[in-house]
């Protein structure tokens, strides 16, 4: 297994990473049968040898996806083999706990401009004018 690259120069080394592998369904043919394809990555997010306040943004962020105990499991069983649902695995991993590092940008309110008001009650009052011609004369 390989470390996790998950941005700002900050790693999730492979030895806090653990590997399961079981029987999957899907692709495979007869190898659905008698071979462990699916892969399953888990790590202990408290145990993750990150600053305090990344491990905080993950276990927020990531609060859908870990498990009671602390885990946070990602799995993987599209492909037909091992080796390859595992490289799935890993870098979906690296994915999520990218995006969950990625710092969000406030929205700034804005309000419309008197000129896009102007239109919008112009336009409701044509809108008004359309349905009154509707009715009887």
């Amino acid at each position: 297994m390989r470390d996790l690259h998950v941005g700002n120069g900050l790693i999730i080394p492979a030895a806090s990473l653990s590997a399961s592998t079981s029987r999957s369904g899907g692709p495979g043919g007869q190898n659905v049968n008698k071979l462990e394809t699916k892969v399953t990555i888990e790590t202990d997010v408290a145990t993750l040898p990150l600053p305090d306040e990344a491990r905080q943004k993950i276990q927020e962020r990531l609060a859908t996806r870990i498990n009671r105990d602390g885990v946070l499991r990602v799995t993987s069983q599209s492909e037909r083999s091992q080796l390859a649902n595992r490289d799935r695995a890993l870098a979906r991993m690296e994915e999520l706990v990218r995006e969950a590092l990625v710092e969000r940008v406030k929205r700034k309110r804005t309000r419309p401009t008197r000129a896009q008001k102007q239109r919008r009650l112009e336009e409701k009052k044509r809108r008004g004018e359309t349905k009154k011609l509707r009715g009887k004369i």
